[in-house]
């Protein structure tokens, strides 16, 4: 299960090697479409990719801080650092794709 980030510990939750966060909200569509792809590459990604959640709706600034215009969002994160963004909903299969090279580059 993904963590869930709030505003409070969102600096602690994006440590690490590699950290993908998922900035969603409870009434957008196509997050509830991204949820059960998300919740597969958490088990297939596990130990290699840390996985959090961030409901948009608990805070505007961190978005915007992260420029997500749009949700969903992913942003990776290595060591607590932003380095790229996706925006949208993707097939499973494409972004296993995508976090497979985003691991390779370690």
């Amino acid at each position: 299960m993904a963590i869930e980030a709030t505003q409070e510990n969102f600096d602690q939750t994006i440590t690490g090697p590699l950290t993908v966060v998922d900035f969603w909200a409870p009434w957008c569509g196509p997050c509830k479409m991204m949820a059960p792809v998300l919740e597969k590459l958490e088990q297939q990604f596990a130990g290699q990719i840390k996985f959090v959640k961030f409901n948009v709706d608990n805070g505007q600034e961190l978005a915007q801080r992260y420029k997500v215009m749009s949700i969903p969002s992913l942003v990776v994160f290595r060591n607590g650092v932003a380095k790229e963004k996706v925006t949208g909903v993707y097939p499973e299969a494409k972004l296993a794709h995508y976090f497979n090279r985003k691991l390779a580059e370690e």
